[in-house]
């Protein structure tokens, strides 16, 4: 195991030499701008600051317990929770509006194709689109356009409720949460948080449920769903992580951000014979693409790209010196990358128009003609491969192998290899309902989210993955979390050996690694319905079973959406960083308390790791007595 863990101080020491890096660089970082932001405002720690009107700013205080309106702490912290799960949804969602369009554009002759047949088909049939004798970039479109229309349909509700276990079903619908259009619910919360509008808590709570739904089993699990059938569902792929996957005869590329479209185009160009001759005449060994955030996972899960790190590690990146291009679409990018990158040779491109930062070199990127426009971008940091200073090059030496890719179809797979197909079918979660009941595995947790400068970076992250492997829960993971693991070490096979006997025996019948890959922020719909699919097959609703979600170190409006679709489909969620709501005790227990009466779910905050993961185990085996087992 030596050689495949890394410890949370090696990587701290990593960070301080390229924190040095940056001082001799005259270079800032996010840990400068944390410092000059030491003394936080406390009325929006507490989300009791309101500036949705110009009559304010108003602040609550125990001398003035009213906003001008007479808004209270408890209306106004619940507006403000409600527009972050507004704004998260909307993320989602418009990133799979955009996915959606893609496949509408696709064609045999083109840059984006079906790579997915079968996945397509059966989605097709599960929303009604004909296939019989239809080409098949004519069902790809009519797919497609009855994706969007998800987005904005004025009747019914999201097409993929259907899914669900019957107990959520009826439980979204006895109290009113089950999503209509993705769009109606983003415009529904921005339309009641407008002054005026309503100023009950629990109200806002339960449209925050309905939208953050909305997300989960609708724009997030649409963009996962189309994504699979465009650029080809994932299966297993052995990569590698952390910053020593930088070459430094090669010309790097590092690729950042969420939106596959761009970065699949990308890892083609990289290959293209043409460009790699281009980069050998420029004295490089050729292309050598790394990924960061969630653009990492989408293409290591697909092309086995390699994992540069999450979040907080974008600077870093540059900081070695060796980056010839840092190239970003969508979200959780710094704005600040930009003054970092001139403090080296490094050419930061944005490539969104939804995304443009000052001092960026803007290249739009060109869905119609996608691949010349890739090459084109890539041909930019080819050029640049000459201007790196080597006197500034430090590269890392770490780098942790890693297992990325375990889709549901590709986590069933591997269940069938325990399968006696003599008396079980094959294709089926049994074999892990089985693991479960039986008390061989104790239970399961998803640990998503991002990493956030309040707590200790990825410190959160991989001792609860530890503390859970070694009591027998199997971890799923994705994001910036399932970065953190991999660059830990806790993604390779070996790292069974860290789990307990029945989890380790468990890894070792199915050969998989102790915490499974799942994919990125919009693929945590892949956990909920592996999750449902577990409580389909136990005939019981999902509150019911030992399965916990926990975000130890979240910090995006994307996290509050994520975690309203992760209690709304009955998975206790325990948050290791504090909801901004704590001015209203209205807040707290509705979200830490009485949410529960609503969907059987409810959030658990603790900012200490090691009483977190008791918090979870306590949790677990709860559930585990309550259903006898």
């Amino acid at each position: 195991m030596e050689k495949t863990l890394l410890s949370i101080e090696q990587m701290e020491e990593i960070n301080s030499l390229l924190k040095q890096k940056a001082v001799e660089a005259g270079a800032e970082t996010w840990q400068d701008r944390k410092e000059a932001q030491k003394v936080s405002c406390k009325f929006g720690e507490e989300w009791v600051c309101c500036r949705i009107c110009s009559m304010g700013p108003c602040r609550i205080t125990p001398k003035a317990p009213r906003g001008i309106c007479g808004a209270t702490a408890d209306t106004i912290a619940a507006r403000n929770f409600a527009r972050m799960v507004a704004a998260g949804a909307a993320a989602h969602s418009d990133h799979a509006r955009d996915i959606a369009h893609v496949l509408h554009m696709s064609s045999e002759n083109g840059s984006y194709k079906v790579k997915d047949k079968d996945k397509l088909y059966r989605l097709a049939g599960e929303w009604g689109v004909s296939t019989e004798g239809k080409d098949l970039y004519d069902v790809a479109h009519e797919v497609a356009e009855v994706a969007l229309m998800e987005f904005g349909k004025p009747f019914g509700t999201l097409r993929f409720l259907d899914r669900a276990v019957d107990g959520r079903k009826e439980t979204w619908e006895k109290e009113k949460v089950a999503p209509r259009a993705i769009d109606r619910e983003i415009a529904t919360i921005m339309h009641s948080t407008h002054i005026g509008c309503t100023a009950e808590a629990e109200s806002l709570v339960r449209m925050g449920l309905r939208t953050g739904l909305s997300d989960g089993w609708g724009g997030s699990m649409i963009g996962t769903e189309l994504t699979d059938i465009l650029f080809g569902t994932p299966t297993p792929t052995q990569t590698e992580s952390n910053l020593g996957v930088l070459e430094e005869d090669m010309v790097n590329i590092v690729l950042h951000g969420h939106d596959p479209s761009l970065s699949e185009m990308i890892v083609l160009a990289s290959e293209d014979a043409e460009l790699v001759a281009y980069a050998k005449e420029k004295g490089a060994k050729g292309i050598n693409l790394a990924g960061l955030c969630c653009t990492a996972n989408e293409v290591t899960m697909r092309h086995g790209v390699k994992m540069a790190g999450n979040f907080l590690q974008q600077e870093n990146a540059v900081l070695t010196g060796a980056v010839e291009a840092v190239i970003v679409d969508v979200q959780c990018i710094f704005p600040a990358m930009a003054a970092l990158a001139d403090c080296f040779h490094t050419k930061f491109i944005t490539t969104s128009p939804k995304a443009k930062i000052p001092g960026a070199t803007h290249i739009e990127f060109d869905e119609h003609h996608a691949f010349d426009s890739a090459k084109g971008i890539v041909k930019e940091a080819i050029d640049n491969y000459a201007n790196r200073d080597r006197a500034k090059v430090y590269i890392p030496d770490s780098k942790q192998t890693a297992m990325a890719g375990y889709s549901i179809e590709a986590i069933i797979k591997q269940l069938d290899l325990v399968t006696n197909s003599h008396v079980d079918k094959t294709g089926t979660v049994k074999p892990l309902a089985d693991c479960i009941v039986s008390g061989v595995l104790r239970g399961a947790v998803g640990i998503v989210g991002c990493n956030n400068p309040k707590v200790r970076p990825d410190y959160s992250h991989i001792e609860i993955i530890k503390n859970m492997i070694a009591n027998d829960v199997i971890v799923v993971a994705t994001g910036c979390a399932a970065q953190a693991a991999a660059k830990a070490g806790l993604l390779d096979k070996e790292a069974r050996n860290l789990a307990g006997q029945g989890l380790r025996t468990v890894c070792e019948l199915v050969d998989i690694p102790p915490v499974l890959h799942m994919g990125s922020c919009v693929d945590i719909s892949r956990i909920i319905l592996l999750v449902n699919a577990v409580a389909k097959h136990l005939n019981m609703d999902i509150p019911k079973l030992p399965v916990v979600g926990i975000a130890p170190e979240w910090m995006s409006e994307k996290a509050v959406a994520i975690g309203n679709y992760v209690i709304g489909s009955g998975i206790d969620t325990f948050l290791g960083v504090y909801p901004q709501v704590t001015g209203s005790a209205e807040m707290v227990d509705l979200l830490t308390n009485r949410v529960e009466d609503i969907v059987g779910a409810k959030f658990t905050v603790e900012m200490d790791p090691a009483k977190l993961s008791e918090q979870v185990l306590e949790r677990i085996e709860a559930k585990r007595t309550a259903l006898g087992i």
